[in-house]
């Protein structure tokens, strides 16, 4: 089955066991996600990028159980397990008889409105909560996996490989969404801290520094509660996993940074590193948050060149890239 018939047919009510008035969408380029109002169900497109590769039945089966392992480690109460899409060939049915045509990913629906990006637009975030968040993370990165395989990821010439790729994929925005003088400073300040700081990048791994980590850490993807969900973690590609616990800090510290709200990176980090006892994580700290911010960019920038959004959505992405962009740019001053 197709997936514009599979959305189609996914839209109806009478589909799902809790019986909701209605069924919400929300459509990304590798997701389509239904919400009932109890819960969410995730569907991954048939879809080949490059670093991802959902194009078999076989293939979507494999991410949804990874992403239902994974983000287990975090939201243990949040991922519910993953459900066949199936077909009697005339009707679609979800865990039920037929012929599988898809698989889904089922989750307790949260409540958005406590959603960490959303309480900070409302002035609703305060330190306390980010030394709570530190706390979570310090006691996950303590227990997340760690093997040879995995550190060889955090070696230097791995990481430059990934911030090469990053350059060769942006270059054709240059003068678009981000302008030459930005892009060649970034590039030399970030290729010069390879040639110069080669050792730490060894001594983080040396320390045990290196581990399976979340890859995508957000302010959108914690929620808050008396129990804080920390979900939506990296399942279709080890290499944005596998990575140093500095890099997964970096990003939400970049994220607080974006959201004009940087006060509250001092008691994020500083807990961190009292909880972790990791002194060297802020000789990369902002090494990582530059390159963090200039994945952002290229994200944003890629909307651009993608014909399913309206203008009005590619005006909002073209400001978003400029403004990660020139936060790379600003981070990079620092190393």
């Amino acid at each position: 089955m197709d997936i514009f018939s599979l959305k189609k047919a996914l839209f109806n009510p009478i589909l799902y066991p809790d019986q909701p008035k209605e069924v919400r969408l929300i459509e990304t380029h590798i997701s389509l996600i239904f919400l009932t109002g109890n819960y969410v169900y995730k569907l991954k497109k048939p879809v080949d990028f490059g670093f991802l590769d959902f194009t078999t039945l076989e293939k979507r089966k494999y991410f949804c159980e990874q992403e239902v392992r994974l983000n287990r480690r975090l939201s243990p109460q949040i991922y519910l397990g993953v459900i066949k899409v199936t077909s009697d060939g005339r009707q679609i049915f979800l865990d039920g008889e037929g012929e599988i045509v898809d698989y889904a990913v089922q989750m307790k629906q949260l409540s958005e409105e406590f959603l960490m990006d959303k309480l900070l637009e409302k002035g609703q975030v305060n330190s306390r909560m980010m030394e709570r968040i530190s706390e979570k993370l310090a006691h996950f990165y303590s227990i997340a996996e760690t093997n040879d395989y995995i550190k060889s990821f955090a070696k230097p010439q791995r990481i430059k490989q990934d911030t090469d790729e990053n350059f060769d994929q942006t270059e054709r925005y240059v003068g678009i969404t981000i302008s030459k003088k930005v892009y060649e400073a970034i590039k030399e300040r970030t290729n010069d801290f390879f040639k110069k700081h080669e050792e730490i990048f060894y001594q983080r791994i040396a320390e045990d520094w290196i581990r399976d980590c979340h890859g995508d850490l957000r302010l959108e993807h914690i929620c808050w509660g008396e129990e804080i969900s920390i979900f939506d973690c990296i399942e279709f590609n080890e290499r944005f996993r596998y990575t140093d616990v500095a890099a997964d800090i970096a990003f939400l510290a970049m994220d607080l940074d974006y959201h004009e709200r940087g006060d509250l990176n001092s008691p994020l980090i500083q807990t961190y590193m009292e909880r972790s006892r990791d002194r060297g994580l802020s000789q990369l700290l902002d090494f990582y948050k530059c390159y963090r911010a200039y994945v952002r960019g290229k994200v944003e920038s890629f909307r651009l060149d993608d014909p399913s959004i309206s203008e009005e959505e590619k005006k909002g992405a073209f400001q978003r890239a400029r403004r990660y962009f020139n936060l790379a740019h600003h981070y990079a001053q620092f190393f």
